[in-house]
């Protein structure tokens, strides 16, 4: 059992909390019972998992089965745990996984693409939503927070796997190329004279959203075909990104009239 705070190991994982060092190290940090769960479903490369021994004793089966392709497990005391979790009361598991490098995305029914989203919590349930609503994948500015941020995974629900994600150096030259494929391009304006529910959502679409405060940048906005906007009861100035996210896509879920997208 590793109990000490100093032990090599155990440094280099607290070192992943920074997103400067999980660049450098090409790996992310993933924390929970659930999100590992998931990871192993997905068959994501794990690399370190370190457990209590309270927590092998409760989940004997996934202890077998993450044994068996990580390429490293190990038993370490519950204070060392808590210090390599970026959680209060972590429960039990925290893992490494290499980073992943996606592949372009390529939409062609239903595309979400994020400005300078600079909240963790905000994308992780966005990445949520596009999943359960049938999104083919999401694209973030190179300017957001990262995509492998701990809080962007927990918040994600376990999502985080089962979504085609990548980071776009230039979110405008994907838009363009996502207009010339004939997807229609939809932004939202809180002064645009239509509401997002007046759209036709049958034809291919791309959405834009953008940052918590400041909104999608005027130069991904002019590029939009439609400018929607998601009407407020008055003396409320705005709705969170995640929530925004959420109306959008699940308008388009209910046009389409299918069970999944």
């Amino acid at each position: 059992m590793l109990t000490s705070l100093q032990n090599p190991l155990i440094k280099q994982l607290r070192k992943l909390h920074r997103a400067k060092e999980r660049r450098e190290q090409q790996l992310f940090l993933l924390e929970g019972t659930h999100l590992l769960e998931e990871a192993y479903a997905a068959q994501a490369a794990l690399e370190t998992v370190c457990h209590t021994e309270v927590w092998r004793s409760q989940h004997p089966m996934l202890w077998q089965s993450i044994t068996s392709i990580a390429r490293r497990v190990e038993l370490v005391s519950s204070d060392v745990l808590k210090a390599i979790a970026t959680t209060v009361e972590p429960d039990g598991v925290v893992a490494t996984a290499e980073r992943i490098h996606a592949q372009p995305l390529h939409f062609t029914q239903l595309g979400l693409m994020l400005e300078t989203i600079q909240d963790p919590g905000n994308l992780g349930t966005i990445i949520r939503t596009a999943a359960a609503a049938g999104a083919e994948g999401l694209l973030i500015s190179d300017d957001s927070v990262d995509l492998d941020n701990p809080k962007v995974l927990r918040s994600s629900a376990g999502q985080w796997f089962r979504l085609p994600m990548a980071v776009s150096a230039d979110l405008t030259a994907d838009v363009l190329k996502c207009k010339a494929a004939g997807m229609q391009v939809i932004s939202t304006v809180p002064t645009a004279p239509q509401t997002f529910w007046e759209v036709d959502f049958h034809q291919p679409t791309l959405v834009l959203l953008g940052n918590e405060g400041a909104g999608l940048s005027q130069a991904l906005n002019d590029l939009a075909d439609r400018q929607v906007t998601i009407p407020l009861s008055r003396g409320v100035e705005s709705l969170n990104v995640a929530i925004s996210a959420a109306l959008i896509l699940y308008e388009v879920k209910r046009q389409r009239g299918q069970k999944n997208c």
